[in-house]
């Protein structure tokens, strides 16, 4: 089931443009909901859609952290605020796990689609993020053992998905990356308390039933 948006709470403060600010996003991962977050590497201003490390051959451009890096996600409102002060534009990178959702990923046409059939079947789902090219649906945190179990009982498991469990990330909106705007396909609803996600095994089976039953062929991206 679909979930309905209604008076979304306000995740972002706004720029005189209407554009969005970052940092109040990232005071609301961190500070309201406990999510582990840290700025990302912005993409490269002098060459559209490539990254701003030093990785000529980036594939995530954009859109991972760099310096600092991935143990210094936190959830100290101070630390985020003095973060995003200094790098106001920088992206917003989720450190995935532990205390915060873990996630799984897939290509935007395939994801699309397989929303589509999971709401014609009553699925219920929380956020999910979406870019240009792949969209995430947060899940609960899971361990790496539990992953393992959950496809090794599998018959076939599309090459197309990503999994974002403990020690990985995921850009978060309003960032902008190498590969575009991140943006909410599924906001989360309205309230103070942390938005609620699926189990992992729930979002796998169903989403591998979706693409199987739709006869959808998600590219290996």
């Amino acid at each position: 089931m679909r979930e309905i948006p209604g008076r979304r709470r306000r995740l972002l403060s706004r720029r005189s443009d209407g554009s969005s600010e970052p940092v109040g996003a990232a005071l609301t991962f961190a500070s309201e909901w406990q999510w582990p977050v840290l700025p990302g590497v912005a993409p490269d201003p002098r060459r559209p859609g490539r990254c701003g490390c030093p990785d000529p051959e980036c594939t995530v451009p954009g859109a991972h952290p760099f310096d600092p890096g991935l143990l210094a996600a936190s959830t100290d409102a101070r630390m985020v605020r003095w973060w995003w002060t200094n790098r106001p534009a920088a992206p917003i990178v989720l450190a995935t796990g532990g205390r915060a959702p873990c996630a799984v990923s897939l290509p935007a046409l395939a994801a699309a689609r397989a929303l589509e059939a999971l709401d014609r079947v009553g699925m219920r789902l929380g956020p999910v993020v979406a870019s240009p090219t792949r969209w995430a649906i947060l899940v609960k945190p899971y361990s790496m053992e539990q992953l393992g179990e959950l496809l090794y009982a599998k018959d076939y498991v599309p090459g197309s998905l990503r999994f974002h469990g403990e020690g990985g990330y995921l850009a978060l909106p309003p960032s902008v990356t190498g590969a575009g705007a991140i943006h909410w396909e599924r906001a989360p609803l309205p309230g103070s308390a942390s938005p609620w996600v699926p189990d992992v095994e729930a979002v796998v089976d169903a989403v591998v039933e979706a693409l199987t039953r739709t006869g959808v062929s998600a590219p290996e991206l």
